[in-house]
């Protein structure tokens, strides 16, 4: 058995929107480690719409907060999607490619001399539905081609960092499960069935099972 506290820090790909049973994918896969006898510690600390740039102003003290160094602890980073977003009205990137990868280096560099890290990589959108509008006001147009090129720039900086990167963007693009899935939520997020399959591909990541088994 291990035990273990984690925190899954992203956006409202990690906290679940569009999950009718509010568990995510964070809440899924250490429910399913929970079942094999490891005892896991979830902190979900996705937060709806956040950028690399909200993420890397919060995420240290937020996990600090959660994370006394007398227990056994790790973090799971999950970004990108929405600095890949265009925001209507003003037609631009969110946080165009070059400053994204500076942030990821600077947030996974000090994250990996703390703790041990995992990093998952954004996934597909359902371009079809775009633009997302969640709340009636602002809108974010998110397109493949554009996940695609930040996804293989994270893949190629998480390796320069040592750090194992999850390429959910290909696994993913290749699923019809999750094409399914994808048609049936808001054109970025899921229903609850989209979140089984991210959390079922995260329990069988040789890298995480290296913290559990």
């Amino acid at each position: 058995m291990t035990a273990l506290r984690i925190c899954f820090v992203g956006d409202s790909l990690t906290n679940g929107t569009g999950d009718d049973e509010f568990l995510g994918w964070p809440g899924r896969l250490c429910a399913a480690e929970r079942r094999r006898g490891h005892d896991l510690t979830c902190y979900n600390l996705g937060i709806r719409a956040d950028t690399s740039e909200l993420i890397a102003a919060r995420w240290r003290a937020e996990c600090a907060a959660r994370l006394p160094d007398l227990h056994p602890a790790a973090l799971v980073f999950a970004f990108g999607n929405n600095d890949t977003a265009i925001e209507m009205g003003n037609g631009a990137v969110r946080v165009p490619l070059a400053r994204s990868l500076a942030t990821a280096r600077a947030i996974l560099a000090e994250a990996k001399a703390w703790k041990p890290v995992l990093f998952l990589g954004p996934w597909p959108a359902e371009e079809a539905k775009q633009p997302v509008n969640p709340s009636g006001k602002l809108g974010y147009d998110f397109r493949n081609a554009r996940i695609a090129e930040y996804n293989g720039a994270y893949g190629k900086l998480a390796a320069e960092l040592g750090i194992p990167y999850l390429d959910l963007f290909a696994a993913l693009s290749r699923d019809p499960r999750w094409a399914s899935a994808s048609r049936a939520g808001d054109g970025i997020h899921p229903p609850a069935e989209g979140y089984v399959l991210v959390a079922e591909r995260v329990g069988a990541w040789p890298a995480w099972r290296a913290w559990l088994d």
